[in-house]
C-alpha cells in the first residue's frame, strides 16, 4: 500500500469510534467502566441499573480524587453520541437497555491483549496452525490415491495409540501445555462472539440502505413491493447473510451442540481448570449459552426485517417520508438558485409565522395505581423458596469446590443402597466445605441424578460453627449411573 493511500485510509478511521475511544484523554476511565459493567458479566443492562452502576462507580473515582463533576446520565448520554454504546428496546420490555457497540467492544479486546499479551511462540498456538493448514491440505486435495494413503496412515495411527493405551501407555497433556490450549479456545470463542455484533452490525446497515432504496424509488406500490423482496434476498444473500446462515445452522445442529456440551463438561472437571481465574471458567460455563444468545440475537435481526419493512411498505408510511423528502429537496433547490440574487446581509421582506401550539411530553401523565390507596395490611412470613440450579451453576464457577471427594462420598452410599437423595448423601457425610458441599451436590446431581418435583431440607455448619438448613429440590443420586461418577 502507498504512503498516501495508508494515510487517507488512517485520516478516515481516525474519526470513527474506535480509534477515538483509544485516544480519548479519559479513554482509560471509559474503557474500565465499560468493561467492568457491560463485558465480563453482563453484556446488555436495563438502563436505570446501568445508570445506578455507573453512579456508584462516578462515586469511588471521586473518593480517590477523580474529576467528575457531571452525572451519570449526562456520562452515558456523551458515550451513546459518540458511538461508544448501543440503545435498544426489545419487545416486552418495560425500559430501554444499553449494550457496548461493536467499536468499544473491539477497544476493550485491544487493550485487553496488551495487558496480558500472548507468550510469543506458544506450543497452542503452532499446533493449531499446523492443524489447519494440513486439513486445508487434505480437504482440497483431488488425488483420490493420496487421500486413500493419508486414511490408511491415520487408521494404523489410531490402532498404533490404542495398543498403546490398552499396554498402560497413555499420553496425557501437561497441565501447562492444558492452560495454554484452554486460553486459545477461550480467546478464538470470545471472538465468536465478537463477530456476531460485528454481523448484526452489516445486517442493520443493509436495511437502513434498504430503506433509503425504496424511499428513492419513485415507482407505484407494487414495484416498490418488488424492490423490498428483492431487498430482502439481498440481505440473505450478502457476505454476512451467508457466512451467518452457515454458522447458525453448524451452532444448532444436535449432533454438533451435542458434542460442544459433552467437551465442555468433560473439560470442566479436569484438575487443570482449578488454575484458570474465576472470569476463564465462567466463560466456559457460559459458553454454548453466550454463543447461542448472541446467535440468536443477529438470527432474530435477520428474521424480523422482512416483518418490519414489509409493514413499513404496507402502511404507506414510506409515502408521507418519500413527500416530506420531496418538500426538502425542492426547497433546497430553491435556496441554491437563490444564493447568488440574494447576499447573506440583506434584510427579507418575509415574515414566518411560528407554530403557537403547546407541546408536552408524555412522561407528564401517570397512570392510576389503585394498590397504592389500599390500607397495608398485616406482613405474613413467607416460605422460604427453593434453591434455584443456574444460581447453583453461577456458584460452582465461583467457589473451589473438592468434587472429588463429593463423588467418593455418593459413590460409597450407592454401595449400601440403590439410590439416595442428597440429604442421605450428607447424613452419611456432613458438608465438609458447609454451604460448598451443599453446592457441589446440587451440581453433580443436576448432571448425573434425576430431579422429582418434591423438595427436602439439609444442613451443614458454616464457618462461624452456627448450624444452618436450606429447602432444595429432592435430587436423587441412582446406583445405574454410578459409573458416571468415577
Amino acid at each position: 500500500m502507498k504512503a498516501d493511500k495508508a494515510i487517507a485510509t488512517y485520516r478516515r478511521m481516525r474519526v470513527q469510534p474506535l480509534w477515538r475511544l483509544l485516544a480519548a484523554d479519559n479513554g482509560p476511565v471509559i474503557i474500565g467502566l465499560l468493561q467492568s459493567h457491560l463485558y465480563e458479566n453482563e453484556r446488555s443492562l436495563p438502563a436505570s441499573i446501568f445508570h445506578e452502576r455507573i453512579g456508584r462507580s462516578l462515586e469511588d473515582l471521586r473518593a480517590q480524587g477523580e474529576d467528575f463533576s457531571q452525572t451519570a446520565q449526562i456520562y452515558v448520554a456523551n458515550w451513546l453520541a459518540d458511538g461508544y454504546l448501543e440503545r435498544r428496546f426489545p419487545a416486552g420490555v418495560s425500559e430501554e437497555e444499553y449494550e457496548l457497540s461493536t467499536a468499544a467492544v473491539e477497544a476493550i479486546r485491544f487493550v485487553s491483549s496488551l495487558a496480558q499479551p500472548h507468550s510469543a511462540a506458544t506450543e497452542s498456538r503452532l499446533t493449531l496452525v499446523i492443524e489447519a493448514l494440513a486439513r486445508l491440505a487434505e480437504d482440497t486435495d483431488t488425488d483420490k490415491l493420496r487421500r486413500i494413503d493419508r486414511l490408511m496412515a491415520e487408521q494404523a495411527r489410531i490402532d498404533k495409540e490404542i495398543d498403546a493405551i490398552q499396554k498402560g501407555q497413555m499420553r496425557v497433556l501437561p497441565h501447562t501445555t492444558a492452560l495454554e490450549r484452554t486460553r486459545e479456545i477461550i480467546t478464538l470463542a470470545d471472538d465468536l462472539a465478537g463477530d456476531f455484533r460485528r454481523v448484526r452490525d452489516q445486517f442493520e446497515q443493509l436495511n437502513r440502505d434498504l430503506r433509503a432504496r425504496i424511499m428513492d424509488n419513485d415507482g407505484n406500490r407494487g414495484e416498490v413491493l418488488d424492490s423490498l423482496f428483492a431487498g430482502i434476498d439481498l440481505i440473505s444473500e450478502s457476505e454476512a447473510g451467508r457466512t451467518f446462515s452457515a454458522f447458525w445452522r453448524l451452532l444448532t445442529d444436535p449432533e454438533q451442540s451435542a458434542t460442544l456440551e459433552q467437551a465442555l463438561d468433560n473439560v470442566m472437571e479436569r484438575e487443570f481448570v482449578a488454575q484458570l481465574d474465576t472470569r476463564e471458567r465462567r466463560f466456559l460455563l457460559r459458553l454454548t449459552h453466550t454463543l447461542l444468545e448472541q446467535g440468536g440475537m443477529v438470527h432474530e435481526v435477520l428474521q424480523t426485517f422482512a416483518r418490519s419493512l414489509k409493514a413499513f411498505v404496507q402502511s404507506r408510511e414510506y409515502l408521507e417520508q418519500r413527500r416530506l423528502n420531496h418538500l426538502l429537496q425542492n426547497a433546497q433547490r430553491a435556496a441554491l438558485a437563490l444564493k447568488d440574487e440574494v447576499k447573506a446581509t440583506e434584510t427579507l421582506q418575509y415574515t414566518l409565522e411560528l407554530t403557537s401550539s403547546r407541546l408536552r411530553s408524555l412522561s407528564q401523565w401517570v397512570l392510576y395505581d389503585p394498590s397504592l390507596q389500599a390500607s397495608p395490611g398485616q406482613m405474613t412470613e413467607g416460605n422460604a423458596p427453593l434453591i434455584d440450579l443456574e444460581s447453583v451453576s453461577e456458584l460452582v464457577a465461583q467457589s473451589e469446590i473438592d468434587f472429588r471427594s463429593l463423588k467418593a462420598n455418593v459413590l460409597a452410599v450407592l454401595e449400601q443402597r440403590a439410590q439416595a437423595s442428597i440429604a442421605e448423601v450428607l447424613e452419611c457425610f456432613p458438608a465438609a466445605q458447609g454451604l460448598g458441599s451443599v453446592v457441589g451436590l446440587l451440581a453433580l446431581g443436576s448432571r448425573h441424578g434425576f430431579k422429582t418435583e418434591h423438595g427436602e431440607i439439609v444442613g451443614w455448619v458454616g464457618g462461624d460453627d452456627q448450624r444452618r438448613s436450606a429447602r432444595i429440590p429432592k435430587i436423587f443420586f441412582s446406583r445405574e449411573r454410578a459409573d458416571e461418577l468415577v
